[in-house]
């Protein structure tokens, strides 16, 4: 029996039955080959159909050659997709999954490099996604993009599609067609909120009209209220209230932010779950025949049980919860909710990926995009079952260790400290990342599930592993802090000049708590990520005068990628925080640093009680060179410092060759 029983009840839309009210939403993986899905994609959408996902929408489909977003996108207005996504449709629907596809376009908000087209808007203005402005549509122009849009939903249809959905969220086209900020019209499709929606309402009308009464027609909406000038409240439920009177719009599904406020459009853990279940809950008194859906940080079970329960939306979202573990329906259908891998909202390898243009992946999830090679999340029984040793509890020893024994392998997992988790655990100690912890400890529940050995407070020497007498072991040692202080952008010094004047510290020992700082703190952070930012803010946080130096010209450089720098620079600044950019630490005195500025070569001293640096880790590998003679795999950080993806990444590619 479930624990989650609204959220497993069946729902109906159009004649489809929806075996729970598990949505895995649209979103750009970016996983196209030439434009046209392949096994990447195909094997992406199957796994979370096998996973149990009630409805899918596939990822959205731009359907005109001046909505093309990304690299990965599908091919637009030609009939060559609708064979292609047949091999892509058919077994996802044979899984149990309702299948549909999101149309969309960007309007102004276009991308010049990849479109090669103006960007088509209302009333022109500038673009949000990249610098360049928008050319204000024609008549003749609407009309060709109301009947792209149709065209679309017809080959969605022909490609085994059971529906489509429209895409008005983000202030995309249609969003920037409803919002008069934006839509300065004067002529039938301006003014008048009838006049505004009208293009929406003619393209849902013709999808309807093109596609027949048993095709699913749902509508993506947003909501935000970062600026006065977006619609938000009782104006953009009049705008559903609209659509919904039609009769033609089945769902309509509210995720949060948009092209204005982009870091909360897929929200880190920055921001708190289940973001527009209260908008949801306010849609829901205005329709009469579509469902409502919520999206946005609805990460778990229990959170999509309580918006499901109370009434507050139909069905649920859950889309990089769905990447992190495909199987968290199927899991909470079985009672196994505990089973569930949660995501951490980091958005390191969804949109960290996405935004650099690549398919997406996950952190936590290194098969999410690798389906077709291997298995999913699925694991097939080693050939012979192995004694394997594995010597570090961090990302890469957890995921190798769990791996191995999820295929039959006997494990001993050593780690050298009194819990698991390494240098990721620290990161779970720093403000708002207490998800890392969920995660260890649902790494610990699948141990003992498992029945893998954990030794810790273990340090495995040699003998130690000899002695057991593996077939093969797994070197997961990590990596450990420079103590020389090198500067990447001060390569002429191997070591940090003042170095050996003491009160310098790494940003593990800060988490640690071993470092004895006193009240004012310089931060030199060379990363860009949370390992050095995240321990500024829990600095800062504990009061102390933090100043960060970075030789980047902004701090959150890599964070950028994950748009969560957008939500940490005014934290950091309410707390005090200064920001020195452009400067690197030309030498330590023990009680003030000289710092030189990057441009004009200027050196100024500044006093701190202690100094912590922020830099490239070395990687800490005592074994290999002492266990000749045994199968070894050197993985993680013990192979190269990086960031944690590519940890555990390894850990799962190393335990899948055994």
């Amino acid at each position: 029996m479930t624990a989650h029983p609204h959220l497993m009840s069946p729902i109906e839309l159009r004649g489809q039955t929806l075996r729970n009210r598990i949505v895995f939403g649209a979103h750009t993986a970016n996983m196209a080959e030439m434009g046209l899905p392949g096994p990447r994609f195909a094997g992406y959408l199957l796994e979370r159909a096998l996973g149990g996902a009630g409805m899918i929408v596939a990822e959205p489909m731009p359907v005109h050659r001046t909505g093309v977003l990304t690299r990965g996108n599908f091919l637009h207005s030609t009939d060559e997709v609708i064979a292609h996504f047949r091999k892509v449709t058919e077994p996802v629907k044979e899984a149990g999954a309702v299948l549909l596809q999101q149309l969309y376009h960007i309007g102004a908000h276009g991308d010049s490099d990849l479109s090669f087209s103006p960007h088509w808007g209302p009333s022109g203005g500038p673009s949000y996604h990249d610098s360049d402005g928008s050319h204000a549509m024609t008549e003749a122009e609407i009309e060709e993009l109301i009947a792209a849009h149709i065209a679309a939903a017809v080959r969605c249809k022909k490609g085994g599609f059971q529906g489509v959905e429209v895409w008005g969220a983000y202030h995309s086209l249609l969003d920037q067609f409803w919002t008069p900020w934006s839509n300065r019209r004067t002529d039938k499709w301006g003014g008048s909120l009838e006049n505004r929606t009208r293009m929406s309402r003619r393209i849902i009308e013709g999808i309807r009209k093109a596609c027949g009464e048993d095709f699913i027609i749902g509508l993506a909406i947003s909501t935000s209220d970062s600026h006065d000038v977006l619609l938000q409240g009782e104006a953009l439920a009049e705008v559903v209230a609209l659509h919904d009177a039609t009769g033609h719009v089945d769902y309509v599904t509210c995720g949060h932010g948009g092209y204005l406020d982009f870091e909360r459009l897929m929200p880190t853990f920055l921001y708190a779950d289940k973001l527009t279940a209260p908008f949801t809950e306010e849609l829901k008194k205005v329709v009469k025949h579509a469902k409502i859906t919520s999206e946005a940080h609805v990460r778990t079970p229990e959170n999509a049980e309580s918006v499901i329960a109370s009434g507050q939306a139909d069905m649920v979202s859950i889309v990089r919860g769905q990447i992190a573990d495909p199987h968290l329906a199927r899991k909470t259908a079985e009672g196994r909710a505990g089973d569930v891998r949660g995501c951490i909202s980091c958005n390191q390898m969804c949109w960290g990926r996405r935004s650099r243009d690549y398919w997406i992946s996950c952190l936590i999830n290194p098969s999410a995009g690798r389906e077709f090679e291997w298995g999913g999340d699925r694991f097939t029984p080693a050939d012979k079952p192995r004694h394997i040793v594995v010597v570090g509890a961090g990302p890469a020893g957890l995921e190798a260790a769990r791996a191995a024994a999820e295929r039959g392998h006997r494990v001993d997992l050593f780690e050298a400290q009194p819990r698991i988790g390494g240098q990721f655990r620290l990161a779970g100690e720093q403000p708002r990342r207490a998800q890392i912890l969920d995660l260890l400890d649902w790494y610990e529940r699948q141990f003992e599930k498992l029945q893998v050995r954990v030794h810790l407070n273990s340090y495995a020497e040699a003998d130690d592993i000899r002695a057991l007498s593996p077939d093969a072991v797994i070197l997961a040692t990590g990596s450990l802090p420079d103590e020389d202080g090198f500067q990447r952008w001060l390569p002429g010094h191997d070591r940090l000049p003042g170095i050996d004047k003491g009160n310098v510290w790494s940003p593990e020992e800060v988490m640690r708590r071993e470092a004895k700082l006193g009240d004012s703190v310089i931060l030199y952070d060379e990363g860009g990520h949370w390992r050095g930012l995240g321990t500024a803010w829990a600095l800062a946080e504990q009061g102390k005068q933090v100043t960060i130096v970075t030789p980047e010209p902004f701090i959150g450089k890599e964070l950028a990628r994950t748009s969560s720098d957008i939500g940490l620079r005014p934290r950091l600044a309410k707390l005090g925080v200064r920001v020195l950019t452009e400067h690197l630490v030309a030498e330590w005195h023990g009680d003030a640093a000289t710092l030189r500025n990057m441009l004009t070569g200027a050196e100024t001293r500044h006093g701190a009680s202690a100094l912590v640096m922020s830099t490239t880790n070395r990687a800490f590998d005592p074994l290999s060179a002492e266990l000749e003679g045994i199968e070894t795999h050197l993985i993680g950080d013990a192979a190269a410092p990086r960031q944690a993806p590519y940890a555990f990444h390894e850990g799962r590619k190393t335990a899948l060759m055994l």
